[in-house]
């Protein structure tokens, strides 16, 4: 008989679900997360669910309190100047790897990424945008080939979108910010690892600036 793998599906079903709400403010920072009204929600079971959570804890997306429950983390600013700091430090070097392979396993998604990042206009929305800024991130990241730095990457990015979302009526139009993917993955495909490292490095940096602009 064929083993199932039906309970890992579901509960990488639920995680990614759960992260996409929780990154969007879908589910505000400080609600409570229902367990049994979630997994309705999404169609999976409570084990699922729960296995998605301790992920979602791991990532700092969630904290959960003895007796209360379990809430969507709260979003703290005081977190940018650390964030920028460790982002700025491996960001480089996830771009240089991901260019020392001309993009690797993901070069064939990277090049249409980059097709979706020119002709992006600003009029799909700023959510639209947040979702695109997310994917190309994610796909610079598998890029590099390093599951470690990619699980990284994936939760610092988490938790920097966490503050633009919170912040998005105050800082200016996303369009300059996603249009700056197009020269990175440009020098990713194109094998140029100093010249996309130094992107990626001017990237995390004018995001730090710009909410530094309006704080």
């Amino acid at each position: 008989m064929t083993a199932t793998t039906t309970g890992p599906t579901l509960a990488e079903r639920a995680y990614r679900e759960l992260r996409a709400r929780l990154l969007l403010l879908d589910i505000a920072p400080g609600d409570p997360i229902s367990e049994a009204a979630l997994a309705a929600e999404i169609g999976v079971g409570r084990t699922p669910l729960r296995e998605a959570v301790k992920r979602l804890e791991a990532d700092h997306l969630v904290v959960t309190y003895p007796r209360r429950g379990t809430f969507a983390a709260s979003v703290d600013l005081a977190d940018l100047a650390e964030l920028t700091e460790i982002r700025a430090a491996v960001f480089p070097l996830v771009a240089r790897r991901a260019a020392a392979s001309r993009g690797g396993a993901a070069a064939t998604e990277l090049a249409e990424a980059r097709g979706q990042v020119a002709a992006a206009d600003g009029a799909e929305g700023p959510r639209a945008l947040l979702e695109m800024d997310l994917a190309v991130h994610a796909l610079i990241d598998r890029a590099a080939a390093s599951p470690f730095l990619e699980e990284t990457l994936a939760r610092l990015d988490g938790l920097v979108t966490r503050m633009w979302c919170l912040m998005l009526d105050r800082l200016p139009p996303m369009g300059d910010h996603i249009a700056e993917h197009t020269a990175l993955i440009d020098a990713i495909l194109g094998g140029d690892e100093e010249h996309a490292a130094a992107l990626a490095v001017e990237h995390v940096r004018h995001f730090d600036a710009a909410v530094r602009g309006v704080l």
